[in-house]
């Protein structure tokens, strides 16, 4: 049977619990923690968004990771007799990297789970046709399942991500030993990706939460249009962008399920790659968006599937 790519957004996580699973909710759930932002990191960060509170939109987020690559020119500038800024000047891109870090956590830490009937097809089918899945938020609920049924299971699984014991290296994506495994992409990274040294490891699920100071550099939570500088500067999410390339040419259909169609640099890939694959999208029917939409986002579609509740789709074949 055909491989195909399967892309999933945040609507899986919002057809279960639209609530945590706010991005809105969830920079303001981890800035109302005690004890770990100080009144005046809020403040400088409530300075750079211009209002009281989080950032609670992109645009705001757009502007928050201007000041902090600012902070980190001048930063790489400064000697040890004269600093262009204060110390908290200095501290600010650390400090607000944490926070993202931890706002990727809270999303990620849930106990929604993906309902049987839903999960159960889909395993059946990656299963049988090594399919390749492809991720754009921070939940657990696809990865959870995928460990939970041994899809993913390092070079034995019917999926694999490359990080295996060792680390991550995009040599352990390879096909090796007659292996024929898809690919488990996390497209805009995930928290549990942590540095040691020059490796890249990942947190067991027991292990993370909002509470470590652990700060990933693998996440890519901010405004579309500076979500490449930011996978540039990761060698993993570099690599999973790379690899789904190749996932993109092996496939002869593209599903995207859950995604709202506004990543910029995931629709110009698509554009540009996707001539032959048939793509179909799957999408809760009240998002408002018919087939001229997503033809204007992703330059051919040939199927909307609109469903009150997105994890009804079972039609993987």
């Amino acid at each position: 049977m055909a491989r195909k790519l399967l892309i999933f957004g945040n609507g899986l996580g919002m057809a279960l619990n639209p609530v945590h699973f706010s991005l809105t909710n969830a920079l303001r759930d981890v800035w109302d923690r005690p004890l770990f932002l100080t009144d005046e990191q809020k403040r400088l960060i409530s300075l750079c968004v211009c209002s009281d509170g989080p950032p609670s939109t992109e645009e705001e987020m757009d502007q928050l990771h201007s000041v902090v690559t600012s902070c980190r020119t001048l930063a790489d500038i400064d000697n040890d007799d004269l600093h262009w800024l204060t110390a908290e000047g200095r501290s600010f891109p650390e400090e607000t990297a944490r926070y993202i870090h931890k706002v990727a956590t809270y999303l990620h830490n849930s106990a929604e789970q993906l309902p049987e009937g839903f999960a159960n097809p889909l395993i059946a089918f990656l299963n049988a046709t090594r399919s390749h899945v492809a991720t754009l938020n921070y939940d657990r609920l696809l990865y959870d399942t995928m460990l939970d049924n041994k899809v993913l299971r390092g070079y034995d699984g019917a999926l694999i991500d490359g990080v295996l014991d060792n680390g991550f290296t995009p040599e352990n994506l390879e096909r090796k030993y007659g292996k024929r495994f898809g690919y488990y992409l996390h497209l805009h990274g995930s928290p549990l990706f942590y540095n040691r040294g020059r490796s890249i490891l990942k947190f067991t699920r027991a292990v993370i939460s909002c509470e470590p100071d652990e700060c990933s550099r693998h996440i890519v939570l901010t405004h579309v249009k500076h979500k490449k500088s930011v996978i540039a500067a990761s060698p993993i999410l570099s690599a999973y962008w790379e690899y789904l390339h190749f996932a993109l040419n092996e496939s002869e259909e593209v599903i995207l399920v859950g995604y709202s169609g506004l990543d910029i640099h995931l629709n110009q890939l698509i554009k540009l790659q996707a001539r032959t694959q048939r793509i179909r999208v799957v999408e809760w029917n009240g998002s408002g968006h018919d087939l001229a939409y997503w033809q204007r986002q992703l330059g051919r579609v040939d199927e909307v599937v609109g469903l009150p509740n997105i994890l009804s789709f079972t039609d993987w074949n």
